[in-house]
């Protein structure tokens, strides 16, 4: 079981770090919950691999610092019914 999340773990930063995506993107494209995903990248990747944890921390950082951004764009075409 330990072997399972750690390789998810991997795998999902990975997965971010190839594709420049969100947590939210990431927990669909694995068929898990945003918190999971969130645990597995802030948490358990530190003690497996702190090398890869530092990559993901990176875009991350890059998606925080934009998500306001994104968020009015998706307001945005919301009422303007471009959904």
């Amino acid at each position: 079981m330990r072997d399972d999340i750690e390789q998810r773990a991997c795998d999902i930063a990975v997965y971010i770090i190839e594709n420049r995506v969100t947590v939210r993107a990431a927990a669909k494209r694995f068929g898990i919950s945003k918190s999971t995903v969130h645990k597995d990248l802030t948490e358990r990747l530190f003690a497996i691999n702190p090398g890869l944890y530092a990559q993901v921390r990176e875009v991350l950082n890059v998606n925080k610092a934009e998500r306001h951004i994104r968020g009015g764009m998706a307001t945005k075409k919301k009422y303007k019914g471009e959904e």
